[in-house]
């Protein structure tokens, strides 16, 4: 499982170790296996009195084949088969689609725990992966079976439950972000230790915002992406976000709008529809959302009404709220049509699939426009 990296990066060990592995075990010990210094991949490894849990296990997107893995391999780090369990908060690529390469193809033999929201979304994303990598020629890392017999090994947990795995004592809270995020509160004999993940702590248009949990933690483990930016409200992002594309429009121009198959895309999809509802001069401009994992899953956004937020399943006791009257999904074929339109396309970050065969197209016509919505990593097109 060795093999060669590119550049210098390296896990980070965080806190005073002393020499030894018995002295060793009486400290907390922190080490990133990826998403240490860099944006992707986040995958740690959390050590105390004896017990090893691993918090995420994600791929960089921006780098390909084995070297877009964890550093599972690196210097002085346990063997996957002396790690008791892993925690995934969510189901973004960066933090859930190593999963199965670590439990297919290294002698990982302990528990996996992840929302219900989490599990289903994750395979769709994960099969879905899998078919993009293929198509585009790049080094296969696990297979479809291999993501199905990843999936079996999964068990589940529901926001507030408690569950202990061999002294592991372990709680999810609701962390906003995306349908079924999660931040886990974990207690090893006398320490508690609350890792994040992404988080959000402002609601939008269907997901509730990430809870504070009634404990204090001995240990916080934080994402920090944005670091201390200050974002603007919601508000007016949205406007400016509705500003832009109508910019684009309103030169005659076609407007690509590069987002992840799941997550931020079905919040633009409500906040585009909210707007073209608005604004009856749109209502003969066409937006295209390219996803089959994104059509798919609106059916698994339906079933999981009840872990959103009371403006939208107020909104689901009157009509669907994921009935769309201006979104189309893209499958015809629109590369001759040079109307005015709006095409949402995976993956956000432009670097492979349809959304980087779009791009191609509209990039040399000044009229058209780009607008990228989410955080971008280093070595990728956007």
């Amino acid at each position: 499982m060795k093999r060669g990296r590119k550049g210098n990066s390296k896990p980070n060990e965080i806190g005073p170790v002393p020499p030894g592995q018995e002295a060793k075990k009486n400290f907390v010990v922190f080490t990133p296996l990826g998403s240490g210094q860099e944006v992707g991949r986040s995958c740690h490894l959390l050590q105390y009195k004896g017990k090893n849990v691993l918090l995420d296990c994600g791929l960089h997107p921006g780098k390909k084949g084995m070297d877009a893995l964890p550093f599972f391999d690196a210097e002085n780090i346990i063997s996957p088969s002396e790690i008791d369990v892993v925690l995934i908060t969510h189901f973004h690529v960066d933090h859930v689609a190593a999963l199965p390469y670590f439990t297919e193809k290294t002698n990982f033999k302990g528990d996996i725990y992840m929302t219900r929201p989490t599990r289903v979304v994750s395979e769709l994303l994960l099969m879905d992966y899998v078919r993009v990598v293929g198509t585009g020629g790049g080094d296969q890392l696990f297979s479809t079976k291999d993501v199905e017999n990843c999936m079996k090994k999964v068990r589940l947990l529901d926001y507030h439950q408690e569950i202990n795995v061999g002294g592991i004592r372990f709680t999810a809270f609701v962390a906003g972000h995306v349908l079924g995020a999660a931040m886990f509160l974990i207690e090893i004999a006398d320490i508690r230790i609350l890792y994040t993940g992404d988080f959000s702590r402002e609601e939008d248009r269907h997901l509730l915002s990430a809870e504070v949990p009634h404990v204090n933690p001995d240990i916080l483990i934080s994402e920090s992406t944005f670091g201390i930016m200050l974002h603007e409200n919601r508000e007016k992002r949205e406007e400016k976000l509705t500003t832009a594309i109508t910019d684009v429009l309103e030169r005659g121009g076609q407007c690509l709008v590069p987002v992840f198959s799941l997550g931020r895309a079905q919040e633009l999809l409500l906040i585009l529809e909210d707007y073209w509802k608005r604004h009856p001069w749109l209502h003969k401009v066409r937006i295209y959302h390219n996803s089959r994992v994104a059509t798919k899953a609106l059916e698994v956004y339906k079933t999981y009404i009840n872990v959103m937020n009371d403006h939208i399943r107020i909104e689901n006791r009157q009509s669907n709220p994921w009935q769309f009257d201006y979104i189309y999904p893209l499958f015809e074929n629109v590369d001759s049509n040079n109307e005015p339109m709006v095409i949402m396309a995976s993956p956000g970050m432009i670097q492979n699939g349809k959304s980087r065969e779009i791009f191609e197209r509209l990039c040399t016509d000044e009229k058209n426009g780009v607008i990228l919505t989410g955080y971008s990593v280093e070595g990728t097109l956007a």
